[in-house]
């Protein structure tokens, strides 16, 4: 397996000068009256300062925005760029003028392995090609393989695989388990193809390479954005550094979906767009393409890329913060359980296992687990930073001028860490905050420009309520029939990249509960 990308690199990258500065800035900083705003400098701008705090980036800026009015302006490496999580920013950027804020050109090329689908374009190609998606999504037929997928691999992937753990008290990697599940939820309904990552037969063969290069995918995406345009197209046209790396990734993820593709189409004897009744996502979106205008092979590989990795990253990132979470706070799993213990009850009296697997549908009025997925999304969101452009010049509610070409970084992990937003409990994991009195009257309306897990405006999640119903089926699996046990003594923080993915994994332990 390759190794993933490290911070280290981006030292070596970004030259020994940096380093230099990186002290002088941190020595003027203990003598500045606000030491938590970072120190700006001539030409590299706050570069130096994310050096010093890569291995905590998402807190400082955090730390930072929360000194500086949830605002702050300021150049890294030539680049103009506004960096906010004030609300109503937020609402301004995502929703009342939108038009103004596009993912941008540079954007695009940045995430170039997914250039001209729906995560990268604006305007009208990104209108019409969230519509074909969101009429995709809406079919029964669609949703009920989904759920059915999900349910399957909860009960003979996840659960099967916490029971032999449980039996053998052997630690394991939650992070790697999950993953593997996302992977698999995610590329089955999709391609119509299991590519088994769960499977005890098998280690995953080239998914697990495809899990790797997405990774890398996420790791060199945010590297790019700490570099000039210009270095880091140098680096890709030498084939050096993280470039090279991302070359190879870029390599694996066409050879997946080439052969995942090439395997449905031997099981179905050819294109969805000759059959009548398509049997999965992938025959209706390649039956779509061909039928546009626009349509080319490198669009769709881009657009199913795209469907990976919005599922895998997503899914998988969430769920590992989840289960940390719920391990630190048993009170919580209490009340999940009181809330499934009417389900599982009668699912028991008429099972002959005493493993017990809850259905999708089952799922959708519990509002208490509703609330422990979103409290953890609050605290951990899956996309940690959005970045937009400004296309023409514009003043933002807060009061800050902004100009054409002039980046917009909006912090969706300090958004749900802020006092004035959140609460002076901010920093708890407390689900009761989203809850109308008990969890029985429903959800709390929360407006989405203070809580962006799945973005705002033109641009909302599409997958929202797939995803949701997803954590919940295996959340509630895994709570029902086993404790869960971080191990003591391991460093838990993200790595670097655009996802917020653990660095070291996470180690756990379970036992089967008594019932």
């Amino acid at each position: 397996m390759a190794s993933p990308l490290l911070p280290t690199e981006l030292l070596v990258s970004t030259s020994a000068l940096f380093l230099l500065v990186a002290f002088c800035m941190y020595t003027m900083s203990r003598r500045s009256k606000n030491p938590l705003r970072p120190t700006e400098w001539p030409i590299v701008g706050i570069l130096p300062s994310l050096v010093v705090n890569l291995h905590r980036l998402h807190d400082y800026v955090t730390d930072a925005l929360a000194s500086c009015g949830h605002n702050f302006k300021s150049c890294l490496t030539g680049m103009r760029f506004l960096l906010t999580c004030d609300p109503t920013n937020i609402r301004h950027i995502f929703t009342s003028n939108h038009a103004n804020y596009l993912k941008g050109k540079e954007f695009s090329e940045m995430f170039d392995v997914t250039d001209g689908s729906f995560f990268t374009v604006d305007g009208e190609p990104c209108r019409r090609q969230r519509a074909r998606i969101q009429s995709i999504f809406s079919s029964p037929r669609l949703l009920a393989l989904m759920a059915e997928c999900c349910r399957d691999k909860v009960e003979k992937g996840v659960t099967p695989f916490l029971a032999r753990m449980a039996k053998t008290a052997a630690p394991f990697d939650m992070h790697d388990l999950l993953t593997r599940f996302a992977f698999d939820i995610t590329a089955t309904p999709i391609f119509g193809v299991d590519p088994g990552l769960l499977s005890t037969s098998s280690a995953g063969g080239d998914g697990m390479h495809a899990v790797v290069a997405m990774d890398t995918v996420m790791e060199v995406g945010l590297f790019r954005h700490t570099l000039p345009m210009c270095c880091w197209k140098a680096m890709r046209w030498l084939n050096v550094g993280p470039e090279r790396k991302l070359a190879a990734a870029h390599k694996v993820l066409r050879g997946f979906v080439a052969e995942m593709i090439e395997r449905r189409k031997l099981m179905t004897g050819g294109y969805a767009g000759d059959m009548e009744s398509p049997a999965s996502p992938v025959e209706i979106i390649m039956s779509s393409y061909i039928n546009d205008p626009e349509y080319s092979d490198d669009l769709l590989c881009a657009t199913l890329i795209n469907f990976m990795i919005a599922g895998r990253d997503t899914i998988g990132t969430a769920l590992v913060w989840l289960f940390h979470n719920l391990a630190r706070n048993p009170d919580v799993v209490a009340c999940i359980r009181e809330e499934l213990a009417p389900i599982a009850s009668r699912k028991a009296a008429a099972a002959a296992t005493t493993m017990v697997t809850f259905e999708p549908d089952e799922m959708k009025p519990l509002a208490y687990m509703h609330a422990v997925l979103y409290e953890s999304l609050r605290l951990f969101p899956p996309i940690p930073i959005e970045r937009k452009t400004v296309v023409a010049d514009d003043v933002l509610p807060s009061g800050h001028a902004v100009r054409a070409g002039d980046t917009i970084l909006v912090s969706l992990y300090s958004l749900g860490r802020m006092q004035d937003v959140w609460g002076e409990d901010c920093m708890e994991y407390r689900p009761e905050r989203w809850l109308l009195g008990k969890a029985g009257d429903g959800l709390r309306y929360v407006p989405t420009h203070k809580f962006l897990a799945f973005n705002s405006g033109p641009r909302m999640c599409l997958g929202k309520d797939i995803a949701i119903m997803q954590m919940k089926t295996a959340v509630a699996a895994v709570v029902w029939n086993f404790d869960v046990e971080v191990l003591e003594g391991q460093s838990v923080h993200p790595k670097f990249s655009c996802i917020l993915q653990m660095k070291n994994g996470l180690m756990m332990k379970v036992k089967k509960r008594e019932m």
